[in-house]
């Protein structure tokens, strides 16, 4: 499916046709960062092993779809109010926006109108932004407190994409991706702005190249 790189790490920008910020929002414990472990290092990723996100944190995945090769940068968000200081920031510029649920919890499916749809409102810079609604914990089904039709219907009311997924055991986890980026390459105007990312990066990375370096010493 593509390499995979960590943190803040951007491999060649050459090895890439188009760039893209994904932003996962969500209440505490909903599995956000158990989510995108999973994606990046296709493995299963046991919530219980991961501590709370402090702030913001990022991640960096190359994949192919539809025959592009794309970079995703994905920005893990604390779900708790007193990281919220940064909010505008997180949304800047983001081409995609995850919001997270857990399926075996009521509340954080109820906050996703109360406070994070609100959120994206007031916050998100882009009007074309592609939004998903992913209910996560599908595999402990016999806990389940939303039904897939309610997360439907809200993701219908929203104007969002719907998945549900698993981070544990990986069920649909690519798909949510896979699947945002496929809409966000279908909309022009995103289109343009990933191309336009990459091209950003390459006409950076040829100044650095070209930069003539310091001399050493001097002379009187």
């Amino acid at each position: 499916m593509g390499s995979t790189s960590g943190n803040g790490s951007t491999g060649s920008s050459s090895s890439y046709d188009l760039s893209f910020k994904i932003l996962l929002i969500g209440d505490s414990g909903v599995g956000k960062s158990s989510l995108l472990v999973s994606f990046i290092s296709n493995d299963t990723a046991p919530e219980n092993h991961l501590s709370p996100t402090i702030g913001v944190d990022f991640k960096i995945k190359q994949l192919t779809v539809a025959g592009k090769k794309l970079k995703l940068t994905i920005w893990d968000t604390a779900g708790q109010e007193r990281f919220r200081t940064l909010t505008s920031s997180y949304y800047r510029s983001a081409q995609g926006i995850i919001l997270v649920y857990d399926v075996t919890r009521r509340e954080s499916f109820t906050n996703l109108t109360d406070v994070w749809a609100k959120e994206v409102e007031l916050y998100s810079t882009n009007q074309d932004c592609i939004k998903m609604l992913v209910g996560n914990k599908v595999d402990r089904d016999v806990e389940r407190a939303v039904t897939r039709e309610e997360g439907l219907a809200l993701a219908n009311d929203l104007g969002c994409l719907f998945l549900e997924c698993s981070a544990r055991t990986r069920e649909n986890v690519e798909k949510c991706f896979e699947e945002l980026a496929l809409k966000i390459m279908d909309v022009p105007s995103l289109l343009d702005e990933g191309s336009n990312a990459v091209k950003k990066n390459n006409i950076l990375k040829q100044k650095q190249e070209f930069q003539t370096p310091p001399s050493s010493g001097c002379c009187s």
